[in-house]
């Protein structure tokens, strides 16, 4: 079905929700005027609607394959990468000194979205090469700099991230791909990498590999790893890809999902790569690239979720089934007008607009961060994230899985694409960082400034919901007794010196935080949607999510205080009974 690309509302959250003016107004991203807002928005949502959307189905059908070593993509992917390379998006906050717009993450996230909407086996490429570019502007030096950036700004060169083995998962530090120092400068890499998204490709010149590794004489662990930049071919002294390095894909997963993207195992055999950052210090460096992709990865869920909806919503218009309060007896209505099918579609929307919300707000305090160097944007930014990412793909994964049931038995036939949204989606809320893991660091590194970012959220909720008690006091109280009590439950963490204690309850506590966020952000935008007397359907949906959604954050906190005991008085023999 056709894709519509939600300009106008981005726009809505940015003006009144979001408070992107205040990006604006700073010195850094003074060129981020209205005009420039809307005219990203506008021809970001037009590619996406008529270049990318028509590759999704075509992805699914025709996965990418490996033929002698090289990776053959999807019909049409190749000129769709063109579309997003040509066009400027893999690089809209990419530093201008090397051909980026450098433009805020806001603006990239919304263009993520609408892309991730529209064919997320295809986004996931430039999402890789974001992440990148962010890692070695942070932290390569500048002869890296020169010869890759532009490239990768430019699109002629993607981008990947290389840190799973089959031994090591989320334990990164058990890896054992070794890196052996040469005479010049550069280093002969060796190991094998696995879950490479869009490991290789046949539509850019070269492909530049963020390989972790470890050297001669690193003590074990995470500390003793060291981060390295391998092309698939070498350049030359002009710059361009000479000859081939020596790594190969050793072949492609078969996935769930996400058939277009090219998912492989890599092998690198004494390939020549180059140090990014300082010996030892390379997962400080690959975070830089990690916590970026987690943001994306938040924003590919809440694009799913937004491609899902729209699918449900015109099914349900369509769809005649039976009679319906609004039907009559003698008449078929269309199942929009039953009201489980009416429940389950406002629920996919209340919680499309909540995520999206949170994720733009992350990506205004990582702007106010970078345009200010103010510690409370940072840390700020570092706190939303984990929620971003964990709640963002959990969303894309439930509203999916509505979709599915909005269409009913259609929906379990491959042919509508419903089940495609969920079989894509369901891997976002697995790699960057499984949500678990999101959770626990939210319970725990996130919380290790005693709480003062946290606290400062609870505080800016409860005083927004104060203020619009005189307009919307039905909506306000309830937000702002929800504020308390994950004060209560925030507290109550701080409060465990045992840190298993938080984790028993780290994904509920996540969620409490996510909830309570929703219920902010559209309680902000009935608000604004009140103030200016338009339509009111801003403040139906409010009143949807207050009333029906909310709640589930008592039993949630409930949970995260729950500590430990319940869970380990059951035995592996308990659960195997």
């Amino acid at each position: 079905m056709p894709y519509r690309a939600p300009a106008d509302e981005f726009r809505f959250l940015l003006r009144h929700v979001v408070d992107f003016d205040q990006v604006a107004a700073t010195d850094r991203f003074a060129d981020a005027t209205e005009d420039t807002v809307q005219a990203i928005l506008t021809e970001a949502g037009r590619m996406c609607e008529d270049v990318l959307a028509p590759l999704q189905r075509q992805g699914d059908l025709h996965p990418a394959r490996l033929e002698n070593g090289v990776v053959r993509t999807s019909p049409g992917f190749a000129e769709g990468y063109r579309a997003i390379a040509e066009g400027g998006w893999v690089a809209i906050a990419a530093p201008s000194e090397y051909g980026g717009m450098g433009l805020p993450m806001v603006l990239t996230t919304a263009v993520n979205e609408m892309m991730s909407s529209a064919c997320l086996s295809l986004q996931l490429s430039p999402l890789m090469t974001q992440g990148q570019i962010d890692a070695l502007e942070n932290h390569a030096s500048e002869e890296i700099l020169n010869r890759y950036l532009p490239k990768m700004i430019s699109g002629e060169w993607a981008g990947t991230m290389n840190l799973t083995e089959p031994q090591a998962g989320s334990d990164v530090g058990a890896l054992r791909t070794r890196a052996e120092p040469n005479c010049d400068g550069s280093y002969s890499i060796s190991g094998q990498k696995i879950f490479i998204s869009w490991a290789d490709n046949d539509f850019t010149e070269n492909v530049c590999h963020l390989v972790l590794a470890r050297l001669p004489g690193a003590v074990a662990g995470t500390k003793g790893i060291s981060l390295f930049l391998v092309p698939r071919h070498l350049p030359d002294e002009s710059g361009a890809p000479g000859k081939a390095n020596s790594l190969r894909v050793v072949s492609l997963e078969h996935k769930m999902g996400l058939h277009g993207s090219p998912t492989a195992v890599m092998e690198y055999d004494n390939a020549t790569g180059w140090l990014v950052g300082e010996e030892h210090d390379g997962m400080r460096a690959m975070f830089t690239m990690m916590n970026n992709a987690r943001l994306g990865v938040g924003v590919q869920g809440i694009g799913v979720a937004e491609a899902a909806c729209q699918h449900a919503l015109t099914y349900a218009m369509d769809r005649r089934q039976g009679s319906s309060p609004l039907s009559g007896d003698a008449a078929t209505g269309a199942i929009i007008d039953h009201a489980d099918v009416r429940r389950m579609l406002a629920t996919m929307k209340a919680e499309t607009s909540a995520a999206r919300a949170i994720a733009l707000a992350n990506a205004v305090a990582i702007d106010m961060a970078r345009a200010t160097g103010d510690a409370g944007w940072a840390a700020r930014a570092a706190f939303l994230t984990p929620i971003t990412k964990a709640f963002g793909t959990r969303t894309g994964v439930a509203v999916a899985d509505l979709g599915v049931q909005v269409h009913g038995g259609m929906g379990y036939i491959e042919e509508t694409g419903a089940a495609q949204y969920l079989r894509d989606v369901r891997v976002t809320a697995i790699y960057e960082g499984t949500n678990g893991i999101q959770a626990m660091d939210l319970a725990g590194r996130k919380l290790m400034d005693g709480g003062e970012a946290a606290f400062a959220l609870i505080d800016e909720i409860q005083n927004r919901a104060e203020a619009a008690r005189d307009r919307l006091p039905d909506l306000a109280s309830p937000v702002w007794q929800a504020a308390e009590l994950l004060r209560e439950a925030t507290e109550w963490a701080l409060a465990q010196t045992d840190m298993n204690e938080r984790f028993a309850g780290a994904m509920p506590f996540l969620l409490g935080w996510a909830r309570v966020l929703g219920g902010h952000f559209h309680l902000a935008a009935a608000l604004a949607e009140d103030k200016t007397g338009s339509a009111g359907h801003r403040k139906r949906l409010a009143r949807f999510y207050i009333t029906r959604l909310l709640p589930e954050h008592g039993t949630l906190l409930t949970q995260a205080t729950a500590g430990t005991d319940d869970l380990y008085t059951l035995t592996p023999e308990d659960l195997t009974a």
